[in-house]
């Protein structure tokens, strides 16, 4: 079951615990289907996590003349997980 409280790390801990799980040989297919879906959920909410922390960042970017401007993040070709 998926806590939608956690911290990022502590998200992104339970996902890689789901992620270990899944890739055992001991869980039968309903269990793996429970913890897949708790892993999708629980990688949507990190996903909203990160797109807010994104926005921070644009918004507390500061500009040449030392005022604070909105420019976007250079994400370059890095893709999340």
């Amino acid at each position: 079951m998926v806590t939608t409280n956690l911290s990022f790390d502590e998200g992104l801990g339970a996902l890689e615990g789901i992620v270990q799980k899944l890739e055992g040989n001991d869980i039968g297919l309903e269990d793996a289907l429970l913890a897949f879906e708790d892993g999708v959920k629980l990688s949507a909410a990190l996903q909203a996590q990160l797109a807010d922390a994104r926005r921070k960042v644009e918004a507390l970017r500061q500009g040449d003349g030392g005022e604070y401007v909105a420019e976007p993040v250079d994400t370059g070709s890095r893709s999340m997980p």
